[in-house]
């Protein structure tokens, strides 16, 4: 999710090895996202209501129920951003799953979210017990998985809620497993579908199935 800031990409602190690489988004992925977002917005005496897939033009003033312009919006995901240590929580199973991945695998975080808040995420993460590197950038991430990549050729597997993520990694990276992971929300429901052939798992339980399938002709 883009909030206007400009992003510096630096990755200097992953380390790759020569095992398969697993990269995943965050938000709505590995941690909850919509249903903490709206109960903050709550908080703050605002609301969203989902009448398309966008958070600009979709949060009102609880009182006087008008629209927050797009500035009001970037700050109240600001806020969340600097406050996500207080709301958000993991995805069922994903703690588990990660680490039985983690023994066969590398595991890597590429969150949609400017680095400015990637302490708090870090933290976050760490306390959950989901140690894993940790990339924060509002860039395409298709180019950012090519470049953690590198010339190794092994397999690599991308797990992500947008199609618009899925589809800029399978541009630069054509041989990944693309998983699409996503919560039922209202939100996610009205948001544009990834290309047909880009999978869905129901849980991280299946995309784990998945993802050894992937592996298997090693």
């Amino acid at each position: 999710m883009k909030t206007g800031s400009n992003d510096i990409l630096d990755i200097s602190h992953v380390v790759v090895t020569d095992r398969p690489l697993v990269v995943c988004d965050v938000d709505d992925v590995v941690l909850h996202f919509t249903d903490p977002f709206r109960e903050f917005l709550l908080s703050q005496n605002h609301e969203f209501l989902p009448r398309s897939f966008d958070l600009i033009g979709n949060i009102v003033a609880s009182d006087t129920r008008l629209e927050v312009d797009t500035a009001g919006v970037y700050r109240l995901i600001g806020a969340f951003f600097e406050a996500q240590e207080s709301w958000q929580l993991p995805i069922e199973e994903v703690v588990q799953t990660l680490e039985a991945l983690s023994v066969d695998a590398d595991v890597v975080f590429l969150t949609a979210m400017p680095p400015l808040y990637s302490q708090q995420r870090r933290r976050l993460l760490d306390r959950l017990g989901l140690t894993f590197p940790l990339i924060a950038s509002v860039e395409p991430k298709g180019p950012i998985m090519r470049q953690l990549n590198g010339e190794r050729i092994l397999p690599t597997t991308f797990i992500d809620d947008m199609a618009h993520n899925l589809h800029s990694v399978r541009q630069h990276m054509p041989d990944s497993l693309l998983i699409h992971m996503m919560p039922d929300s209202p939100l996610h429901l009205m948001a544009p579908k990834p290309q047909d052939d880009i999978v869905r798992a129901r849980d991280w339980r299946h995309a784990e199935e998945l993802i050894r399938a992937h592996w298997r002709p090693l």
